[in-house]
């Protein structure tokens, strides 16, 4: 997630294995294209016994709020009925000391920030989120490779956290890029824990939560070769992760349409329930993986405007907010309604839609984020977080895990494809 408006999360470029994918097998699956649509073959989506029901309602409904936004979106403005977890994005790491580095803005939004979301009725938990796509992932491969480099990062932060009244931290590093930033990420969560215990024992405060922005999947597929998160490390240290199950299509790829944050993929790994799964086979407990969804859609421009499907032939970007075809939610309602725009729901998939002449965008919209909120619940997820707040058409996607309850569906984790 980057400090600015919007930008690509990761350029996802794997390799086509072909065979056979089974979840329920005890090896890893194989790796398949995300650009796959035209040589898909049919298969069969089938799910694991259905798990208990869960006892109660409750669960993180998290969002990241963009502080760029601080003047035409104040954390007055955030509807804390909706949120139990609210971020500031983003403070980043100085490259030579590892403090934290807070700018004029910060330090006049921060303690404004915290106090909002903590006077508000009901009241919601303040998360401190570090990093961010545009923070530099060298500079916390560096950090995180010397003990001494660490321990600073480590007293930066909690400092920081209690200074301005945060009731826990967050580290956005997109992404490590290697097995060995891996390793050295497992020492970090065990030692930030152990500071954050520390220092709650000192102060007699209740200890700092520690959370972290991570990629869809466990394994990088950005890295050669892919590296793969310490699971027992997140598992035990960590009190939840998010992992950013969005961009899995974009204008990196203009030949065809895309959906960026789809559940289901029936011909490929790149979705939404493989990389949840794909974080519960490498030991991180289910209760710790909170889903993220987008409040923006990717748009293209369709070569002929009879063929507007999914995976529909493309010659370049459509509308949207930044020149990458990025368009956010309310700026698509809207586009919907100028355009007179088809609107369809894709239940293979659980995403959705629209096209108007050549233009084409896929989004999130009330129907998959219902359905993909229930699938969370029903498989016992932590939770669910929106990148970002402020993107949203009057709070009708951010609402929706308030009022449906959690209420357990028919989707469960276990998915497989055959030949």
């Amino acid at each position: 997630m980057a400090k600015q408006k919007i930008a690509p999360f990761f350029l996802a470029i794997v390799l086509i294995l072909g065979a056979k994918i089974s979840y329920s097998s005890a090896s890893f699956p194989t790796l398949l294209t995300h650009d796959h649509r035209k040589n898909s073959r049919r298969t069969n989506l089938i799910g694991w016994p259905a798990p208990s029901p869960p006892s109660s309602d409750e669960g993180i409904k998290g969002g990241y709020w963009p502080s760029w936004l601080a003047y035409s979106f104040p954390p007055s403005s955030i509807p804390t009925s909706y949120f139990t977890h609210v971020f500031y994005a983003f403070i980043g790491i100085d490259a030579s000391t590892y403090n934290l580095t807070i700018t004029q803005p910060d330090d006049e939004w921060m303690g404004n920030f915290t106090a909002t979301l903590h006077s508000k009725k009901p009241p919601a938990k303040s998360m401190l989120s570090i990093g961010g796509a545009n923070s530099g992932s060298g500079t916390f491969s560096t950090m995180i490779s010397d003990p001494k480099n660490r321990a600073t990062f480590i007293k930066s932060s909690i400092a920081t956290a209690r200074k301005y009244g945060f009731d826990g931290m967050d580290i956005d590093w997109e992404f490590p890029g290697n097995q060995n930033d891996m390793s050295n990420l497992a020492l970090l969560f065990k030692e930030w824990r152990l500071g954050a215990e520390s220092e709650a024992n000192k102060s007699g405060k209740p200890r700092l939560l520690i959370s972290a922005a991570v990629y869809f999947a466990s394994m990088v597929l950005l890295d050669q070769p892919p590296a793969t998160y310490p699971g027992e490390a997140i598992g035990k240290y960590a009190d939840f992760i998010n992992p950013m199950c969005f961009d899995y299509h974009g204008s990196w790829n203009l030949s065809v349409t895309g959906e960026h944050a789809l559940l289901f993929d029936k011909s490929s790994n790149i979705s939404t329930s493989y990389g949840i799964l794909s974080w519960i086979k490498i030991g991180v407990p289910p209760n710790k993986l909170v889903m993220g969804m987008p409040l923006y859609g990717r748009s293209w421009e369709l070569k002929d405007p009879k063929k507007h499907g999914i995976g529909a032939p493309a010659k370049g970007v459509g509308p949207g907010n930044d020149g990458y075809g990025v368009m956010f939610y309310d700026h698509i309602v809207e586009f919907n309604a100028q355009h007179h725009a088809h609107q369809v729901y894709d239940e293979m998939t659980v995403s959705e839609y629209s096209y108007s002449g050549t233009d084409w965008i896929g989004y999130d919209g009330p129907t998959s984020v219902k359905k993909k909120v229930e699938w969370a619940k029903a498989n016992h997820l932590g939770g669910y977080f929106f990148w970002a707040l402020g993107y949203d058409s009057n709070w009708t996607l951010s609402a929706i895990g308030k009022f449906n309850h959690w209420a357990v569906s028919s989707f469960h984790l276990g998915i497989q494809l055959q030949n």
